[in-house]
């Protein structure tokens, strides 16, 4: 028993001295990863590790892990995990700029969720997550795809390694990813772009891809792209950044497309903003049916003013100190009671042979100010015959003749809701004026264009020789000369036509043809010989 016992305690002695070598080794190992874990110079390849709290293994697994931490636990360790940032990786040279495309929703090609997704930069493709059990993960252990970005915070990592990859080479990616450009040089600049295929691209002058009949979306933006202070708005990100509305940041995500002068292609494709169109108006405006484009800017401008927290006050979103004017409405009515008597004594007159002079109280009159956004105006009608060629006249008319119908004395006879003669006189003229010809006529059975064409000025269109206006206040300036900046044009029947824009480029004063992803470069003279839909002029400072 006494050997046995002896035995023993040489074998317990082992195991401590054996215990303590493995506690001085694992206190040596932790102090080596402290000291690895400090920053180092800069000729070193590796940084100082970082600590992300944000949720990029948010699908490892749920409720308690195998040391019986619950759930709590375990996600505050999990936003304390380090995560080690290197700026060498060798996979870097795999990045295929080709193939990247964010103008798309940003969703999981997999499980199509649109929560922490990364872009694959070797095929172009979003993945889930970067943990084990994440689709991006597998995705570099199936394919050797390596190197990945997240599409929302723009950071970089290398799968299935775990590490974040810090290089500037890596930046134009990220500029494209979330473009970001000197608002007060746009007007200024008349260098060229090239994009990775050698095209040549002017920012701003990009085409829009038509998706599936998307013309009047594609534009009504480039007309908007003109006017400079709703641009200068959309360009910078934190004006917007507490508004919670969905079509806001995706406008201001393609402003920034559209404007971008790194590229890596010549055109840009409006695909999240029409979603958010089609989800903003309940499908009444969506991808592959043709609408009006007068009635798409009309939607688009108030739900950007209400969404952006505009109010009825003027000046209380950028939309209304773009665009809103006012009006003086004058209504006149007949009075019911008044034509009951009226045509009493129509009949006693018939009967005694004797006339009475109108009242004058027969006509009641309203009169009200009232805020616009855009001026409609009315095209005389086509003639009705052929002349002697056997061809129909398309008719012209000076912009000026349509615009008297502000001029206060006009009279406009409307029928719905009830019939009445309107005056229409402008108190308020805004910065950005817009102006649409009614073109088209629906009745019961079909919808009717009128060919008439609109000789207009494209530069120092003087409204106050046509329309009078109110003597502003002391210390200000009248200011009622205006220069064409965007004209919408319609080509082809009603219902089965197409639609073009013709802009103007404020740092060469030129001209150019859009439609859809064909950009040209064009003569101001040429602007005025198409038949008008809509047009946006900007008031002369």
């Amino acid at each position: 028993m006494s050997l046995k016992r002896q035995r023993d305690a040489e074998i317990n002695v082992d195991r401590d001295e054996i215990g303590a070598e493995n506690g001085a080794e694992d206190h040596s190992n932790n102090k080596k990863m402290w000291q690895d874990s400090t920053p180092e110079p800069a000729d070193n390849g590796l940084l100082p590790l970082a600590s992300y709290g944000d949720d990029d293994d948010d699908e490892d697994g749920d409720g308690e892990d195998e040391d019986g931490r619950d759930e709590n636990g375990a996600v505050q360790e999990r936003r304390q995990r380090l995560v080690e940032i290197r700026k060498d990786c060798p996979y870097l040279d795999t990045v295929n700029r080709q193939v990247l495309d964010f103008d798309f929703e940003k969703f999981c090609s997999v499980s199509l969720s649109n929560l922490n997704v990364y872009a694959c930069l070797v095929c172009g493709k979003y993945y889930q997550g970067r943990g084990r059990n994440s689709h991006a993960y597998t995705h570099s252990l199936e394919a050797g795809h390596h190197v990945y970005i997240n599409l929302r915070t723009e950071k970089a990592y290398c799968l299935p390694d775990g590490y974040e990859v810090n290089d500037p080479s890596l930046d134009d990616i990220r500029h494209v990813l979330n473009p970001r450009e000197q608002v007060e040089q746009l007007d200024t600049i008349k260098q060229w772009s090239r994009a990775l295929d050698g095209s040549d691209y002017l920012p701003g002058m990009v085409g829009l891809n038509n998706i599936k009949e998307t013309d009047f979306v594609n534009v009504t933006i480039q007309s908007l792209m003109r006017v400079t202070p709703l641009r200068n708005f959309f360009l910078i990100p934190e004006n917007y950044h507490s508004c919670k509305s969905p079509l806001v940041h995706r406008f201001g995500e393609l402003t920034r497309k559209i404007w971008h002068s790194r590229n890596f292609k010549g055109q840009v494709s409006p695909h999240e903003f029409l979603q958010a169109v089609m989800v903003a108006s309940k499908k009444r405006f969506r991808i592959g049916a043709q609408s009006d484009p007068v009635e798409f800017m009309s939607w688009l401008l108030n739900t950007l003013h209400t969404d952006l927290g505009g109010t009825k006050k003027s000046n209380s979103s950028i939309i209304y100190k773009c665009f809103q004017g006012q009006l003086e409405v004058v209504k006149e009515i007949q009075n019911r009671k008044v034509n009951e008597k009226k045509e009493e004594t129509e009949k006693q007159q018939k009967v005694t042979g004797m006339e009475d002079k109108a009242e004058p109280d027969d006509v009641v009159r309203e009169i009200c100010r009232m805020p616009f956004l855009m001026l409609g105006l009315d095209l005389p009608p086509p003639p009705l015959f052929k002349d002697v060629m056997e061809k129909n006249i398309i008719p012209q008319v000076p912009l000026f003749n349509i615009l008297k119908k502000f001029d206060g004395e006009s009279i406009t006879e409307v029928v719905r809701p009830q019939i009445a003669r309107m005056r229409y006189r402008v108190t308020r003229l805004p910065q950005y004026l817009i102006l649409h010809m009614r073109r088209f006529t629906k009745n019961n059975f079909f919808v009717e264009k009128n060919p008439t064409l609109v000789n207009f000025p494209v530069k120092n269109l003087e409204l106050k020789d046509y329309i009078p206006l109110s003597v502003p206040k002391t210390n200000e300036k009248l200011r009622s000369k205006y220069d064409l900046i965007a004209n919408i044009v319609h080509d082809g029947k009603p219902g089965e036509g197409s639609y073009r824009v013709f802009v103007q480029r404020k740092s060469e004063e030129g001209w150019y043809e859009m439609q859809d992803l064909h950009v040209s470069e064009t003569l101001p003279q040429m602007v005025a010989l198409s038949e008008a839909y809509m047009q946006i002029y900007e008031q002369q400072q």
